[in-house]
């Protein structure tokens, strides 16, 4: 397939996708997102300049394990990285819960408790430690998918991800041939040894028989459709362990920074420092690069590495999970604040509140005003889609 028609296929593949749900419209739009945003009369909060998810839906946060197995409940997801306003991450966080919520059949009264919940989770947060997993009530969803994530082994990944119990990339749907430029290019990043070190989990591969096993055209995620993006297979040894890479190509956020902020200006050093920043779990086993002059970052995809899947919740199930939540967006947020800075901002939220539990009144409004431009575009969207492809 030549890659005018490869472009043209993934374009389609990405607009089926996000006429499938509004919850999925949500997860193709950033870019429309901060459009949206901008284009509002309400100021929001201007919080202490953070590295920031930028494109902070429910999709984008699950359990990531870190280089010594260990598993934690973070963002995974850093395309939209920047150093900016924490109040994006809040409102676009907000946005997917409340869009869930509706999705679930859940009265309006739940979405506002829900949003309390967020917040209140947010300030709670305790960043006073540096460690990665901050300690939150975790809801029953979330304890079921660590225990998920901590029992996942190779076969687990293998089936979800490439849809085999065996250590190949077999050519289907989601794993296409490489063109050919692209495969030498991808195999001979792959091979470098530097990479490896970064990559990989140097207790795991300590041969010197580090091979590449193959290298794959991966079509996977939504936003990310129509980007380099590459599948590797690696095996220390002979008969050792094998190791899926993710080689995904980096390009320039649509999240606004801050002003006066010194960020990489190479589009994966930024993707890399701000996964750093907010999810060391996996900022550690991140390293940027360069294939065929396009900037790309790299990861070892472990079996523990799972995203949070929401089907229907309750009013009370919804709510507990939008406090986690916060609370996990909190600390990646505050670990980065000195105490002082952190307190300032959480003062600043609750000035912006008229009463007790209530959410920032400028919360409230984004979040319902998004959520009505947002079905809008949808069905607008669906409606574009479905005359193209009749």
């Amino acid at each position: 397939m030549s890659g005018k028609d490869r472009d043209s296929f993934l374009d389609f593949r990405r607009n089926l996708k996000m006429a499938r749900s509004p919850e999925a419209y949500i997860r193709g739009t950033t870019k429309h997102f901060y459009e949206w945003l901008d284009g509002r009369s309400i100021s929001i909060a201007e919080g202490h300049p953070v590295w920031i998810c930028g494109d902070c839906h429910l999709g984008n946060l699950g359990a990531v394990a870190d280089c010594d197995g260990e598993v934690a409940v973070q963002i995974r997801d850093f395309d939209q990285t920047v150093i900016g306003n924490p109040s994006h991450d809040l409102i676009r966080l907000g946005l997917s819960l409340a869009s869930a919520a509706r999705d679930s059949d859940l009265p309006g009264v739940t979405t506002a408790r829900m949003l309390e919940a967020l917040i209140a989770g947010y300030e709670a947060a305790s960043v006073e430690s540096q460690v990665s997993t901050p300690q939150l009530r975790k809801p029953k969803d979330i304890r079921k998918l660590l225990k998920r994530a901590i029992h996942r082994r190779w076969k687990n990944l293998a089936m979800e991800d490439l849809q085999t119990k065996h250590p190949l990339l077999p050519r289907n749907k989601r794993l296409w041939p490489l063109h050919r430029a692209e495969r030498a290019a991808v195999l001979a990043l792959c091979s470098d040894r530097e990479m490896e070190k970064t990559v990989l989990d140097p207790e795991k591969f300590t041969s010197d028989e580090l091979t590449i096993l193959d290298a794959a055209y991966w079509i996977k995620g939504c936003s990310s459709l129509g980007r380099l993006r590459c599948a590797v297979l690696v095996r220390n040894g002979k008969h050792g362990p094998v190791s899926l890479l993710d080689v995904k190509e980096a390009v320039p956020a649509a999240a606004p920074s801050a002003s006066e902020t010194r960020m990489p200006r190479d589009y994966a050093e930024r993707v890399v420092a701000g996964a750093k920043a907010l999810s060391p779990n996996l900022g550690e086993r991140m390293v940027a690069s360069k294939v065929l002059s396009k900037a790309v970052f790299i990861r070892e995809i472990a079996p523990q590495d799972m995203k949070i899947k929401i089907d229907r919740l309750t009013g009370n199930e919804i709510q507990a999970m939008a406090h986690y939540l916060g609370g996990v967006l909190g600390h990646a947020h505050g670990r980065q604040m000195h105490h002082q800075e952190w307190r300032s901002w959480i003062l600043e939220l609750g000035r912006s509140r008229k009463k007790e539990p209530e959410m920032p009144s400028w919360l409230w409004s984004s979040v319902i005003e998004l959520l009505s431009i947002h079905d809008k575009a949808y069905l607008e969207h669906c409606r574009r889609f479905a005359l193209v492809h009749h």
